[in-house]
């Protein structure tokens, strides 16, 4: 079974309930798989990261970017970028913002541009969009991400609240994608 780390930073709670969704899907397609806080990094955690086939990077969507915290993490990466330590290994995506849009794919072009600089393989949704006269807010992808997962919080909501069960029910659907892919890859 493939190894994967999801690696995160969470401002207020939402970004942390994308995580465990996207945990909960790798989990359910069979992938060894956890996640870390950007602010709970320590050696052992790095050590996981490094050790792990598929990482799967998510940040909040903050003023059109990811946040600054998720940012001082891939500042740090470059240590193991300067080893090659994730070289070939599986990359994926995920945000969450206050708004449809807020310039999420920003965020996602953040994720992949760090992915590639690292050598790493990406992934994708490999989902269609929920874009027909039908469609209702609660359906897979309503949101519309291909390259990556994006979730959506309204400002005003908690976490109990929001993202909505779409959102999560993507998020499951993207973890159960990214170990797959992970799975096929590393033939595990």
């Amino acid at each position: 079974m493939p190894k994967i780390v999801i690696v995160y930073h969470s401002g207020y709670g939402h970004t942390k309930k994308v995580a465990e969704a996207v945990l909960a899907g790798t989990q359910d397609a069979g992938a060894e798989s956890k996640i870390v806080a950007v602010g709970d990094l320590d050696d052992a955690a790095w050590a996981e990261l490094d050790a792990a086939d598929g990482i799967i990077f998510g940040a909040p969507t903050y003023m059109g970017g990811p946040s600054a915290d998720f940012k001082k993490f891939a500042d740090a990466s470059s240590k193991p970028w300067f080893a090659q330590k994730w070289k070939d290994k599986v990359a994926a995506g995920f945000t969450n913002s206050a708004t449809m849009n807020g310039d999420k794919f920003n965020t996602i072009t953040y994720l992949v541009t760090l992915a590639m600089q690292h050598g790493m393989l990406w992934a994708g949704t490999g989902m269609m969009p929920s874009n027909t006269k039908a469609a209702t807010r609660n359906d897979l992808n309503f949101v519309g991400g291909f390259t990556g997962l994006l979730a959506q919080s309204p400002a005003d909501a908690s976490p109990d609240e929001a993202p909505p069960p779409g959102d999560l029910e993507t998020a499951k659907a993207f973890g159960a994608r990214v170990a797959a892919v992970t799975a096929r890859w590393t033939g595990k």
